[in-house]
C-alpha cells in the first residue's frame, strides 16, 4: 500500500503567503489645486492630464476684482507704518504694524505668495491677477477646469499625485491573516518588469472582510524613486512568515522594538512619539512579534498530507507503536492554522507519535469497504450493496496487513 509515516513534532515553521493585487495612488499624496478666491481663468498652464509638473510651477493665472481690495488695505497699512515711525506713540505705533501683519495674512490666505507680497509692497501698485502655484510635484491625474470658466472660491481646477511612493492593495485569504501583521516586509513583482523584485512594508490591514471574493485588503507602502511603477499595474506578492505558538509571528528585525501606528516605517528601539505624525509609538509585541526567546516552547505541528479534512472533522491515521505488525488507529484531531507544508495541532496528538502522510486515503478506502468507522463514516456501517469490483482482493490485503481501526477519539 506503500503506506508512509513521519512523527509528530514541535517545530517552528515558516509560513509563505502569495497574493495578488495591483498599484493605486498614495492617497496621502494627492493634493487639489483650487481657486483661493472667486474669478475668471485667464490661463491654464498645464493644458492636459499626465503631465509632469514640479513643486512651485505656476499652474493657473485667474482674474479675480477682489484682489484689488485687499491689497489696497496692504498699501494703506504699510503707509501707516511709515507714518507711524516718528511722531506717534508706542501703541499707535505697535497697532500699526499689527494692522500690516493682518493685511499681508489675508493675501497669503487668498494665494499669494510671500515674494508676490513683498513685490506689492516694495512697487506700491496693484494687480487684479493671481499666478496659482502647484503645493507638490507629481503628475497632473485630473483637470476639473478650462481657460475661460468662472470659478468660486474653493472650486477644484487639478489634481496633482505625487508617485515617488505608491500604495500596493492586496488581497488576502482569510484562512492567511493568522500570519500577517502590520508593518511586515513584503516582496512583489510586476507584471511590466519579469524578475525585478520590490519591496514595501504593510501599512494597513482592512478590519472588514470581503463577502464577495472572502478576502481582506492589505495595504502596502512603496518607494519609487524611478518611477518604474505606475498605477493600476498587477502585482504578485509574497510574505514570509516564521510561526510561533499562539499565533504570534517572529521577527528578530521588528521584536521588541517600538512602532508608529500610522507610520510602519517608523521603527524605534524605545518608547517616543513618532516623527511624521507625533503619535505615541507602541510596542510591537502588541502587534503580534515575538523574538525566538520570547516564543517559549515551539507548535506542534504535522504534515498538511497526514490530515484528511471533511469540512467539519479532520482526520489523522496514527500507528500504534505496541503491535508487532503495522498497525493504525484513525483519531479525530483538532487543526491549528496552515502553515506552509503543515498544520498547527491543537488537540488530539501527542509529540513523537507517528502519523501516516502518504497512504491515508488507501487506508480509510478499505475501512469505508469493511464497513468500519472512517473518514466520512464516522460510526461504521453496512458496506453498500452491488457489485464492487476488486472489494474481495483489498478486503484479503487489509487482513494480510493487519490494519485496525478503533471509534475516532475527540
Amino acid at each position: 500500500m506503500e503506506v508512509q509515516t513521519t512523527p509528530v513534532e514541535r517545530k517552528f515553521v515558516d509560513a509563505e503567503i502569495r497574493m495578488v493585487g495591483k498599484i493605486e495612488y498614495d492617497e496621502s499624496r494627492v493634493k487639489e489645486i483650487a481657486a483661493w478666491v472667486p474669478g475668471r481663468i485667464d490661463r491654464l498652464y498645464v493644458d492636459f492630464t499626465g503631465t509632469l509638473v514640479r513643486k512651485g510651477d505656476h499652474m493657473v493665472y485667474l482674474y479675480s476684482p477682489q484682489l484689488l481690495s485687499s491689497q489696497a488695505e496692504l498699501l494703506q497699512a504699510a503707509k501707516a507704518v511709515q507714518e507711524s515711525a516718528s511722531g506717534t506713540t508706542e501703541l499707535i505705533r505697535r497697532a500699526s504694524i499689527a494692522t500690516l501683519e493682518a493685511a499681508r495674512e489675508k493675501l497669503r490666505l487668498l494665494g499669494l505668495q510671500k515674494e508676490q507680497i513683498e513685490e506689492i509692497e516694495k512697487t506700491g501698485s496693484t494687480t487684479d491677477h493671481l499666478t496659482i502655484y502647484a503645493p507638490i510635484g507629481g503628475i497632473v491625474i485630473a483637470k476639473h477646469a478650462n481657460a475661460g470658466d468662472y470659478v468660486d472660491t474653493g472650486t477644484k481646477i487639478y489634481t496633482i499625485a505625487d508617485l515617488s511612493q505608491l500604495w500596493v492593495k492586496l488581497d488576502a485569504y482569510e484562512s492567511d491573516l493568522a500570519w500577517l501583521r502590520y508593518g511586515q516586509a513584503v516582496e512583489f513583482a510586476a507584471e511590466a518588469y519579469p524578475g525585478e523584485v520590490f519591496k514595501g512594508t504593510i501599512s494597513f490591514i482592512d478590519p472588514m472582510l470581503n463577502p464577495m471574493t472572502r478576502t481582506v485588503k492589505l495595504r502596502v507602502n512603496v518607494e519609487n524613486p524611478g518611477g518604474w511603477l505606475k498605477p493600476e499595474m498587477f502585482v504578485r506578492a509574497v510574505v514570509h512568515s516564521k510561526v510561533a505558538g499562539a499565533g504570534m509571528v517572529m521577527d528578530e528585525n521588528m521584536a521588541g522594538k517600538w512602532i508608529c501606528p500610522m507610520h510602519p516605517s517608523v521603527v524605534k528601539t524605545s518608547a517616543g512619539q513618532c516623527d511624521i505624525c507625533g503619535m505615541d509609538l507602541v510596542t510591537t509585541e502588541s502587534l503580534g512579534y515575538v523574538t525566538a526567546k520570547q516564543a517559549g516552547e515551539p507548535p506542534l505541528v504535522i504534515p498538511a498530507t497526514a490530515a484528511l479534512i471533511t469540512g467539519k472533522r479532520a482526520v489523522v491515521y496514527v500507528r500504534l507503536a505496541d503491535k508487532e505488525k503495522p498497525t493504525f488507529e484513525g483519531r479525530e484531531i483538532v487543526l491549528g492554522p496552515r502553515a506552509g507544508d503543515y498544520y498547527l495541532v491543537k488537540e488530539g496528538l501527542a509529540e513523537g507519535e507517528v502519523v501516516v502522510t502518504n497512504g491515508n486515503f488507501k487506508i480509510d478506502s478499505a475501512l469505508q469497504i469493511q464497513a468500519k468507522p472512517s473518514m466520512m463514516n464516522p460510526q461504521g456501517g453496512a458496506a453498500p450493496m452491488g457489485h464492487q469490483h476488486g472489494a474481495g482482493q483489498m478486503k484479503q490485503e487489509m487482513e494480510k496487513s493487519n490494519v485496525e481501526s478503533k471509534n475516532h477519539k475527540h
